[in-house]
């Protein structure tokens, strides 16, 4: 199982790079509004840093193992999908000029319990090993 968080870990972390780099560039020649590219490089960089969490917790269950390890890998994966994934959307939602963008911004906050989730029970996991 600890060689599927880091190889989706792995993938995260190069869309996270690719999606950064068209926030960086490409959005703000379809958007002139500084607020939804602060947005999507929120987002890009979140989930940077939790596919290295990924990759780390990937690492770390050779050494713990466990089902807290396991359920914090799914819950970053859950977090970026709903923190970043919604904000991703909200974005290009905003650029569309949806009015749906208040029907996922509830999503978000979710996304973010579910990274703090994920770090408690890999803070738990490790303390828990004697």
């Amino acid at each position: 199982m600890h060689k599927k968080f880091i190889a989706a870990g792995a993938i995260l972390g190069g869309l996270s790079v690719a999606l950064g780099a068209f926030g960086a560039h490409g959005l703000q020649k379809i958007t002139e509004d500084i607020k939804i590219v602060q947005n999507f490089q929120t987002a890009a960089q979140y989930q940077m840093y939790h596919a290295l969490a990924l990759i780390a917790t990937g690492i770390l269950f050779e050494k713990f193992g466990g089902k807290l390890l396991n359920t914090a890998a799914v819950l970053f994966i859950l977090g970026i999908v709903f923190f970043s994934g919604s904000l991703y959307l909200m974005t290009w939602l905003k650029v569309e000029g949806s009015s749906a963008v208040k029907a996922i911004g509830p999503v978000t906050p979710l996304g973010g319990v579910c990274f703090i989730a994920g770090w408690l029970l890999l803070m738990a996991a490790v303390l828990k090993r004697k």
